[in-house]
């Protein structure tokens, strides 16, 4: 099984709160899984091409104002897709952590895949949407939806875990809640190691860590963006557990951490932040 670390939408640029990294622009962070007996997976969809020609109308002017996206057709999922020489029709599964504009917008094109997500969280964005958090034009397509509700017997680590129908049990919905109603982290394993996208369970890579230090900036959005403070703090909690205890088993990343993406994409030569020269590109950078 091979994996690719995507930035599928570079918005605006942000500074580390510690002397060493570079400013770069926050990401959005996907995955393309090559499995080997369910085809092309990928976690997140992040900005889509409906989005690169028309973000007034899916992503919304108070959106686009606030994220200040770069807008680049080259860093949707699908044309990096294309460059790893696939198709659309080749990515038969989709993962979302939830259902928020940065994170749907390439759901229009992968029409034949099917869509995973919690129950919860489907029924908040089509009760909700239009606003600023759901945008309909991400699902008008009527995607292939497969939808979880939170009872399970299975455990990862001390979390529940969701197995994803029609899928291998090294892939697994892991829910953490607090961001949005229906909001999960979506678990990959990789060798003798397991990947957790964390999605927006936090923003920062030092939220994790023992300084517990929020960014800035980023704190305000998944501070006035969370739909329950002390359940969204609780599960950072459980998070820094998991990272204390079983941190050398699993890795944790979240949705738009550009230093964190950069830990799988410096040096690789892997597509996996956009167009070369487009000046959105995180350097390397040191984790203290």
């Amino acid at each position: 099984m091979k994996i690719h670390h995507l930035n599928c939408g570079s918005v605006r640029t942000i500074e580390a709160t510690y002397a060493g990294p570079q400013p770069a622009p926050a990401v959005n962070h996907c995955l393309l899984v090559e499995t080997p007996a369910d085809g092309l997976v990928l976690v997140e969809t992040g900005i889509g091409l409906g989005d690169v020609r028309d973000p007034a109308g899916t992503l919304g002017t108070d959106w686009v104002e606030m994220a200040d996206p770069a807008l680049d057709e080259e860093e949707t999922a699908v044309r990096q897709i294309a460059r790893l020489g696939y198709a659309p029709s080749d990515v038969r599964h989709i993962l979302v952590t939830h259902l928020d504009v940065d994170h749907s917008g390439g759901l229009p094109d992968f029409p034949d895949a099917h869509v995973h997500v919690l129950a919860s969280e489907l029924g908040a964005a089509r009760s909700e949407a239009p606003s600023f958090r759901y945008r309909q034009a991400h699902w008008s397509h009527e995607p292939h939806w497969i939808t979880y509700g939170p009872e399970s017997d299975e455990q990862w680590f001390g979390f529940t875990a969701l197995q994803p129908e029609g899928l291998g049990p090294e892939i697994k919905l892991v829910p953490l809640g607090g961001h949005t109603a229906g909001h999960t982290g979506i678990a990959v394993q990789n060798g003798d190691r397991w990947l957790l996208h964390c999605g927006d369970a936090y923003y920062y890579h030092r939220e994790v860590g023992p300084l517990k230090e929020p960014h800035p900036l980023l704190d305000v959005v998944q501070t006035t963006s969370q739909v329950h403070r002390d359940l969204r703090l609780g599960t950072q909690a459980r998070l820094r557990e998991l990272l204390r205890d079983h941190g050398d088993e699993v890795e944790l990343f979240s949705a738009h951490d550009p230093w964190e993406l950069a830990r799988y994409t410096s040096g690789t030569g892997e597509q996996a932040a956009g167009r070369e020269g487009n000046g959105r590109t995180a350097g390397p950078v040191r984790m203290p």
